[in-house]
């Protein structure tokens, strides 16, 4: 006896539930370009154009004002959107630990 396929309908709603439970699971703190420093609001600027609506970077930073203990990192050719953000961030981690940033690595938004 041969099990029965999953119908189309059922397929389409645990897909749904993967990726609402996985866009759950992977919440990251988030900050809007109009918070960064000038110096990395000019990255984003220069980033942006190679963006779609998958790619994401993350940034940390003590101050405004001391560009050596900033980091902006990106993942930007990427296919799926939460490993974007989770790149980003991992990316943004390891630099954050190299300068001894003390600030948290956060997503950027628009």
């Amino acid at each position: 006896m041969h099990p029965q396929p999953i119908s189309k309908p059922l397929w389409l709603l645990l897909a749904t539930c993967l990726v609402a439970s996985n866009a759950w699971a992977q919440t990251h703190p988030t900050m809007k370009v109009r918070e960064l420093p000038d110096a990395l609001k000019q990255q984003w600027q220069q980033t942006k154009p190679e963006m779609n609506e998958n790619s994401h970077c993350a940034a940390a930073f003590n101050n405004q004002t001391d560009y050596e203990k900033m980091t902006f990192k990106c993942s930007i050719y990427i296919r799926l959107s939460a490993e974007g953000a989770r790149r980003a961030m991992r990316y943004c981690e390891e630099d954050r630990e190299k300068k001894h940033i003390h600030g948290p690595c956060k997503l950027v938004e628009e």
